[in-house]
C-alpha cells in the first residue's frame, strides 16, 4: 500500500532518476515521480535509459503520456515490470506537444477515453497501481462537470486514486509556463470532489509553496502533491518526514544530505555520467542561506568542464562555508 500524503510532482527534463536520488537523501517517505514518459518512447526507445532507478528511489511512480489504450497498456507492463511502484496517467500537462499528440490535458474532453486508457493500463499493470493526474477542465468547460465527469467515468472503471491541480489548463492562448501560474487555484472544488466521493483517494496539487501551505490546504483531503517547491527549494524535503509522516528525517541538514548524495555521484560517474547532470538539481539547496551564491556558482562554473568530479561537490561545500563564516 503506497502512503501517498506527501509526493514530488513529475515534472518534465527537472525530476530524473539524479533529481529522485538528491530528494531521497532528505525524505525516505515522499512518494517521487518520474518525469512524464510517452508511450510511444517507451515502447521503441532506450527502455535502460528512459526507465532505470536506483532502488534508493523507492516508492516511485512512473508517470505515462498516451491516448492509444493498446499502446498505454504496454507501457505499463514494461513500467510495472522495471519495478514501479505505482503508473500515473498524465491528464493534465498542457504543452504543444502533447495537445499536438492528443494526451495530456486536452483529453479533459474525453473522460469515456481516459476511463478506458485507465483501464487498459491496470489490467497491463498488475498488481502495480495505476493513478490519473488530471486538471480541473480546459479552455471554456465549466470545471465541476469537467472533473466529476473524469473522475465518476474513471472511478466507475475501477480507478481509486486521483491527482487534481487545482487550476484549469488553457490549450488556446496561455503558454505551459503560464498555465502553471495564471488560472486560479480551486482548492475548494478539490476539497468538494473529496466530501463527494469520499471512497476515492485525493490528491491536491498546484500552488502549494512549502510544507506548511501544503499541510493547511491537505485539510479534508488524502494527500498533497509538491512541484517547483519542492525542486527550487529542496531543503523543505528536510522537514516531510518528520512533519507528515512522523517519522525522523534522513539527515538532520542539508550538509549532510550533500554528503549523503556524494557517495551516488561518484557512483554515477564511473558510468559515464556527466557530473552537472546531477548537480544541476542541487544548486537551489542552499538558497537563502549564507554562501548559497558561492554554492551555486561553484557548481554552475565547474561542474559543467570536462572531466569534473565529485570533488566540485565538496569544493563547493567547503567555500560556502567559508563565505558564511565570513559573513557572520
Amino acid at each position: 500500500m503506497i502512503d501517498r500524503r506527501f509526493s514530488v510532482a513529475p515534472m518534465m527534463d527537472w525530476t530524473d532518476r539524479h533529481c529522485r536520488a538528491f530528494h531521497r537523501t532528505m525524505t525516505r517517505h515522499a512518494l517521487l515521480y518520474s518525469e512524464m514518459l510517452t508511450a510511444d518512447a517507451i515502447i521503441h526507445g532506450d527502455r535502460e535509459r528512459l526507465l532505470g532507478f536506483d532502488a534508493v528511489e523507492h516508492p516511485v511512480a512512473l508517470q505515462l503520456g498516451g491516448s492509444d489504450p493498446k499502446k498505454m497498456a504496454e507501457a505499463a507492463r514494461i513500467g510495472a515490470a522495471f519495478g514501479y511502484d505505482e503508473i500515473n496517467l498524465n491528464i493534465g500537462c498542457p504543452s504543444d506537444r502533447v495537445q499536438a499528440g492528443r494526451f495530456g490535458a486536452c483529453l479533459m474532453r474525453e473522460p469515456e477515453l481516459v476511463a478506458s486508457l485507465w483501464s487498459a493500463s491496470q489490467e497491463a499493470a498488475g498488481d502495480v497501481p495505476v493513478t490519473i493526474k488530471s486538471r480541473i477542465g480546459v479552455d471554456d468547460q465549466e470545471p465541476h462537470e469537467a472533473l466529476y465527469a473524469l473522475v465518476d467515468l474513471s472511478a466507475r472503471a475501477g480507478c481509486r486514486t486521483f491527482v487534481v491541480h487545482a487550476r484549469k489548463a488553457w490549450l488556446d492562448g496561455l503558454s505551459p509556463k503560464e498555465n502553471r501560474d495564471v488560472p486560479p487555484l480551486d482548492y475548494e472544488l478539490v476539497r468538494a470532489l473529496k466530501r463527494d466521493r469520499p471512497e476515492l483517494e485525493i490528491i491536491l496539487n498546484g500552488g502549494l509553496r512549502d510544507v506548511d501551505h501544503a499541510l493547511t490546504e491537505m485539510h479534508g483531503l488524502d494527500g498533497v502533491m509538491l512541484g517547483r517547491a519542492a525542486y527550487q527549494q529542496p531543503a523543505l524535503l528536510l522537514d516531510v518526514d518528520e512533519r507528515v509522516f512522523g517519522a525522523p528525517s534522513p539527515h538532520a541538514s542539508r550538509e549532510a544530505a550533500v554528503e549523503a548524495y556524494i557517495p551516488y555521484v561518484e557512483a554515477k560517474l564511473t558510468k559515464g555520467v556527466a557530473l552537472h547532470a546531477m548537480t544541476r538539481h542541487i544548486l537551489g539547496l542552499f538558497n537563502a542561506r549564507p554562501g548559497g551564491r558561492v554554492w551555486r556558482r561553484v557548481l554552475s562554473e565547474r561542474g559543467v568542464k570536462a572531466g569534473a568530479g565529485a570533488d566540485v561537490v565538496r569544493d563547493a561545500l567547503a567555500e560556502m562555508s567559508n563565505a558564511a563564516a565570513l559573513a557572520a
